[in-house]
C-alpha cells in the first residue's frame, strides 16, 4: 500500500527519527522528519501533512504543547504520540487534547500502522 499522504515525524533524537521515518516509510507512507517542533511549524509542509507522529518530550515546545497550538490555530491534523517514558497523565493530557494514540518506544510496526490508519480515516 503506497500512499501519497504525508506523514510527519518530530522527535528531537535523530536516531528515534530515523528509525521512527523508515518505519513509517517500510509502511507504504511519504515521510518528512523533523528534529523539532517549531522546525515543523515553520515548514512548507504544514498544510501538506495528514498525521503528525511526534515524541513528547523535546527541549522548547514539547508534544503537548504542539497539539495545543495546533488546536487553537483550529488544526485537523491528527496526532500519534510515541515516549520513551510512558506516564499515565500525559498520556491523559494527549488524548484529552485529541491524540489518535499514545505509544510506547520502540514502535511496532503493527500497532503504528493501525494508528495511521485509523488517524488517516
Amino acid at each position: 500500500m503506497f500512499t501519497s499522504q504525508l506523514i510527519s515525524i518530530i522527535d528531537d533524537d535523530a536516531c528515534a527519527r530515523s528509525a521512527a521515518d523508515r518505519l513509517v516509510r517500510s509502511l507504504g507512507w511519504r515521510t518528512r522528519t523533523f528534529a523539532s517542533c517549531d522546525e515543523f511549524l515553520q515548514s512548507p509542509y504544514l498544510a501538506e501533512t495528514s498525521c503528525i507522529v511526534s515524541d513528547v518530550q523535546m527541549p522548547r515546545m514539547n508534544g503537548l504543547e504542539l497539539q495545543r497550538r495546533l488546536n487553537a490555530q483550529g488544526s485537523r491534523i491528527p496526532i500519534i504520540f510515541m515516549t520513551a517514558f510512558c506516564g499515565t497523565t500525559v498520556e491523559a493530557q494527549a488524548l484529552a487534547g485529541g491524540a489518535v494514540a499514545f505509544l510506547t518506544k520502540p514502535l511496532g510496526a503493527k500497532a503504528l500502522s493501525a494508528c495511521i490508519e485509523a488517524a488517516l480515516r
